[in-house]
């Protein structure tokens, strides 16, 4: 293994920052290095030493080949492995992004989500997706990116399904029946965490693991609400109440997860989103230093960076609106407020402290005895609302207190 590590080569057709990426993971993991940025090190400056041809050379000899073939596939000049550590804002280190309502509504794209995240990777940004969606295998939704233009492994999208399980194998015995409310990707996990999967109550499951899936139907909650008054223990994913779609939001899991609470009489523990394990295991995937989570729910993305410690991103392009954003509780207020996933490309505007408010971006806003007022520029503009959030925020007297003028919400 020290001697892979040793050999420096240089390719000679320049590889795409994305397969960088991809291959970084593959070597880290069989190499055993826990921080990629140790990997790199390992490689060490070497990396400057043009070699190629020997690198040919050795790639056509079967004894070395296979020893050197991941590094082959990793290594290239100089230039581009200094973007490996390209930071967000000039201080994160990985971007960590939900996907309903941020990258996607259904099967469409949200507009300028995937340019944003190309170009993010193209200048070597590690981006994992945080969803509380456990509908679908990592298999299939990386498929469905790609589609959109954004490479990505299915180990890079850390689902509340996989949390889910891990919190289950702390509830029941390994190989214990398990109730699974849900689509094939919730399934699975159940499978691969080593359960055993039934579909009836009458079968007498140990535990119940809930999720949302299109197709889950009133028998299946039914079923599930039979077999915690039985004794099962509760799990669910996620407790979203909303799901955006093409056509707009249609009913979430927590809706679901509702109507077993209200027959059962009791709670689930929840895996997902808000709370904070699931931000955990996407921190410790990507071995990140300081990470950066972009969502577009104050009630589990943001709620729930601000529990794991994780500064925090809300993108207007999904469930939570600028009237949200005003009056929210401290515990699920954003670090950054952004219109596009696009205006993460661009330095950030943040507000500035003024004699009697704040200004950003050339709007002006004050706390003018308990009205919330903008005195300089565009009310309806981003910078309007930032300068807001920082006028209330900063305020002693509550949100129902407050006058907001209405052109900063309408």
């Amino acid at each position: 293994m020290m001697i892979v590590a040793r050999v420096t080569i240089v390719v000679l057709a320049m590889i795409d920052l994305v397969t960088l990426h991809r291959a970084i993971q593959s070597v880290q993991r069989d190499l055993m290095v826990s921080d990629r940025r140790d990997l790199l090190d390992l490689m060490g400056s070497g990396l400057n030493v043009l070699i190629a041809l020997r690198a040919q050379q050795l790639i056509m000899m079967p004894r070395v080949h296979s020893a050197i073939a991941p590094l082959v596939r990793v290594l290239v000049t100089a230039s581009s492995v200094k973007t490996v550590t390209a930071k967000v804002w000039s201080s994160y280190d990985v971007l960590l992004a939900d996907l309903d309502g941020v990258v996607y509504e259904g099967t469409a794209a949200i507009k300028d989500a995937p340019e944003a995240i190309s170009v993010l990777q193209e200048q070597g940004l590690p981006i994992g997706y945080v969803t509380n969606n456990s509908s679908r295998k990592p298999e299939t939704i990386a498929a469905q990116l790609a589609g959109f233009g954004v490479h990505c492994e299915p180990e890079d999208i850390i689902g509340s399904g996989k949390t889910g399980v891990d919190i289950l194998k702390t509830l029941v015995p390994a190989g214990s029946k398990v109730l699974v409310v849900g689509g094939e990707g919730l399934r699975a996990r159940v499978t691969e965490g080593g359960f055993q999967l039934v579909a009836d109550s009458g079968d007498k499951p140990d535990a119940v693991i809930q999720g949302f899936a299109p197709d889950v139907s009133w028998r299946d909650l039914a079923e599930a609400a039979f077999s915690i008054q039985n004794g099962a223990k509760w799990v669910a994913t996620n407790q979203d109440w909303t799901l955006p779609q093409e056509k707009g939001l249609a009913p979430g899991n927590g809706t679901l997860v509702s109507a077993v609470h209200t027959a059962v009489g009791q709670l689930p523990i929840v895996a997902g989103k808000p709370e904070p394990a699931i931000f955990h295991t996407a921190v410790e995937h990507f071995g990140a230093k300081n990470a950066l989570f972009i969502g577009d729910r104050i009630d589990t993305d943001i709620t729930g960076a601000n529990r794991a410690g994780i500064d925090s991103v809300l993108v207007l392009t999904g469930v939570s609106t600028r009237k949200e954003v005003l009056g929210i509780k401290p515990e699920g207020r954003p670090t950054y407020i952004i219109g596009s996933m696009a205006e993460l490309l661009k330095p950030y505007k943040g507000p500035k402290k003024t004699k009697r408010g704040f200004a950003c971006d050339g709007v002006e806003v004050e706390l003018l005895d308990n009205k919330v007022v903008v005195t300089i520029g565009d009310p309806k503009s981003l910078g309007a609302l930032r300068a807001a959030c920082a006028v209330i925020y900063g305020s002693e007297l509550p949100i129902y207190a407050l006058e907001v003028e209405a052109a900063l919400y309408e």
